[in-house]
C-alpha cells in the first residue's frame, strides 16, 4: 500500500494576491534532509514533492524561481529518498486557484500558448523524475470562494474543466506516467457526469480534514452547506461521502488526511476509508500538513509523522 506524504518545494500557489508570490524558494535545506529521514523512519513509502517553480525548467526557463533546484540536484534528492526506501514523485498544480507558479502563463489560462508551456513543463518534469510512474496534477478548488481574495480570478466551467482536465491527463500518460487528481470536483457535480469524463486510470486524492466522519449513520438529513466555504459542517457530510461515491463508481483512490485544523483527523480517516472503501481500490493513504518545508514548521511536522505512526499502527496498515 502506498503511504505518502505530501511536501513542498514551491510555495506559489497560493499567491495570486500582493506580497505573496516569491521569486525564491520558501524551503531551508537542514528541514527538508531532516524531514525526509523522520518520513522514512515513520513508515513513509511515497513522497510527492509539490514542484511548481520551484525546478529549473529548460523549456521555460522564464518560470523558475532563481534559486530553483536544478535537474542534477532535483534527481540527487530522488536518489536520497529512495536510498531511505521512499519513492518521489511529481506534482505540479494545473487549478486555477494554484497556478500562480506559472508566473505569466497562469493568466493565458486555455489559450494555445498554455497548452504547449503546460505540454512541455509536464513532459520535462516527468523526465527530471526518471519516468516516475505517478504524476499529480492538483486541480482542487476552482472555484468562486477559493478565489474570493485574489487580485486575478478565472474560474473554467463545463465542457473547458473537463477537457483541460483530460489534457493534462493525456501528456501525463504520453509521457508513461499515471495521472493523479484531488477529487473535491465530484463534490459539486453529479457521479454520472464526472464518471463520463474522467477515465478510471485517473487516481482520486478526495481530501477530508476534519474529526469526525459519522454523519450518514447519525443524521438522516444532514446540514446543508449555508456557505461556499468547505470548512462548513455541512459540506462534511458531502466529502465523506465522495469516498463511497468514487468507491461505487471504480475508481483506485488514496485518501488524504491532515493536522491542518485537527490532531484527530488522520485516525478517524484511515478508520473510515478501511471500512469503506473496497480493498482492491483502497490503492493507499496520505498525509498533507499543508505548511513550509522549513525549521519553524518541523514541530507540526513531527506531530502529524506521528498521528501517521499511530494510525497506521492501530489499524494494521501494511
Amino acid at each position: 500500500m502506498i503511504k505518502a506524504v505530501l511536501i513542498h518545494l514551491s510555495r506559489n500557489m497560493w499567491s495570486d494576491r500582493p506580497g505573496k508570490c516569491t521569486d525564491y524558494l520558501v524551503f531551508e535545506e537542514p528541514a527538508w534532509r531532516d524531514l525526509v529521514r523522520q518520513c522514512a523512519d515513520s513508515g513513509i513509502n511515497t513522497v510527492f514533492l509539490d514542484v511548481g517553480d520551484g525546478l529549473q525548467f529548460k523549456s521555460h526557463p522564464e518560470i523558475s524561481c532563481s534559486d530553483a533546484w536544478s535537474h542534477a540536484r532535483m534527481k540527487e534528492e530522488i536518489a536520497r529518498c529512495r536510498d531511505l526506501g521512499m519513492q518521489v514523485y511529481p506534482k505540479l498544480n494545473f487549478s486555477s486557484a494554484h497556478d500562480t507558479w506559472l508566473k505569466v502563463y497562469s493568466r493565458m489560462l486555455s489559450t494555445p500558448l498554455y497548452y504547449q508551456v503546460c505540454r512541455d513543463l509536464i513532459a520535462e518534469t516527468i523526465e527530471v523524475f526518471e519516468g516516475a510512474p505517478h504524476f499529480h496534477i492538483g486541480m482542487d478548488e476552482e472555484d468562486d470562494f477559493n478565489q474570493r481574495l485574489y487580485d486575478y480570478a478565472v474560474i473554467r466551467r463545463g465542457d473547458l474543466w473537463w477537457n483541460d482536465l483530460n489534457f493534462y491527463c493525456d501528456e501525463v500518460r504520453k509521457n508513461g506516467a499515471r495521472p493523479w487528481m484531488w477529487s473535491d470536483k465530484l463534490w459539486t457535480c453529479d457521479p454520472a457526469e464526472f464518471a463520463a469524463n474522467v477515465p478510471k486510470d485517473v487516481v482520486q486524492n478526495n481530501w477530508f480534514y476534519w474529526d469526525r466522519t459519522d454523519y450518514a449513520a447519525s443524521e438522516k438529513h444532514p446540514p446543508q452547506p449555508e456557505t461556499d466555504d468547505f470548512s462548513h459542517p455541512g459540506w462534511h457530510w458531502k466529502i465523506v461521502e465522495t469516498f463511497n461515491t468514487l468507491d461505487k463508481l471504480g475508481y483506485d483512490q488514496v485518501p488524504c488526511g491532515s493536522n491542518w485544523g485537527t490532531p484527530k483527523n488522520y485516525n478517524v480517516l484511515v478508520e473510515y476509508c478501511l471500512k469503506n472503501i473496497s480493498q482492491d481500490k483502497l490503492a493507499g493513504l496520505m498525509m498533507a500538513p499543508w505548511k513550509a518545508t522549513t525549521q519553524e514548521f518541523m514541530p507540526l511536522w513531527q506531530e502529524a509523522l506521528a498521528q501517521v505512526r499511530e494510525a497506521h499502527q492501530k489499524h494494521g496498515v501494511r
